[in-house]
């Protein structure tokens, strides 16, 4: 895994998960939070979602992540206190690792299942909590040396309850979409590694774009990042995302992200 390995770290992405995983009998606790700028007729407000995650390593090829979101989006009142908004599951199998010197190849299959408690109420499908949805894909993941690219491919399906209703009149959003993330991550300090306590510095791009596949919509938003490791288990980011191009009906067209992330080595082996 990335973080335990010297020049490895680069491969963290912060908006997108690459086909490595938390190293097997291992825990990683994590809080994400994100900030959009809404508008609703004359008003203007941020809005949050607060994220809690857990990352296990069931084995170094599988992983599973069990998550909680907290929210005050979806509500026409959004200064009150956050409620909870979702519980979504992640699983990842990495089925090729081919491993070199400086370098290496990874490709993964995963499925994310979430249950939120929010109507469709935009064109944009996500997995982050804004509807209860289920999505599928493949990660292909390349390291050479400090540089690292990536590509995230998934089909997502909405399991809202309109989109089983019998009745001939318009649907007002699509239920189906392809989801994308092309990342590229670079270590640029430190330059070379004396040892593992070390701060390491890593900066990231990442396009993210969605198609509709039952209603005509696109998007490609870039969302460029700052990473920080400590003592090869500590990270914390620092993203802003913003559209580049699009034409669909989304709640916001920017957000600033931040998290936080303590990975735990060997907390799951058997005595």
């Amino acid at each position: 895994m990335a973080i335990y390995k010297r020049g490895f770290s680069q491969e963290l992405y912060v908006y997108s998960d690459p086909a490595s995983n938390v190293p097997a009998k291992s825990l990683s606790l994590k809080y994400g939070g994100k900030w959009i700028r809404e508008k609703h007729l004359l008003h203007e407000f941020t809005t949050t979602r607060q994220m809690l995650e857990s990352s296990i390593g069931l084995s170094k090829k599988l992983m599973i992540r069990p998550s909680l979101t907290f929210s005050n989006m979806y509500t026409m009142y959004p200064d009150l206190a956050l409620k909870f908004e979702s519980v979504s599951l992640y699983a990842i199998y990495r089925f090729v690792s081919v491993d070199d010197v400086h370098r290496h190849f990874r490709a993964a299959a995963y499925v994310k299942g979430v249950l939120s408690r929010n109507n469709l109420q935009y064109d944009e499908l996500t997995t982050d909590g804004d509807q209860t949805a289920f999505q599928t894909g493949l990660i292909f993941t390349q390291l050479t040396n400090k540089l690292a690219l990536s590509a995230n491919l998934g089909i997502h399906q909405v399991l809202d309850e309109e989109r089983w209703l019998k009745y001939g009149g318009p649907r007002r959003f699509g239920y189906q979409a392809f989801n994308y993330i092309l990342s590229g991550g670079y270590l640029l300090y430190p330059k070379n590694y004396s040892s593992y306590k070390q701060t390491n510095f890593n900066i990231y791009v990442e396009l993210i774009g969605g198609n509709g596949l039952d209603r005509k919509y696109s998007f490609v938003d870039m969302a460029p990042a700052l990473q920080f490791i400590f003592n090869s288990n500590t990270k914390v980011n620092l993203g802003y995302r913003f559209q580049l191009a699009g034409d669909l009906y989304r709640m916001a067209q920017q957000g600033i992200y931040i998290s936080a992330e303590r990975t735990f080595l060997n907390v799951l082996n058997n005595r």
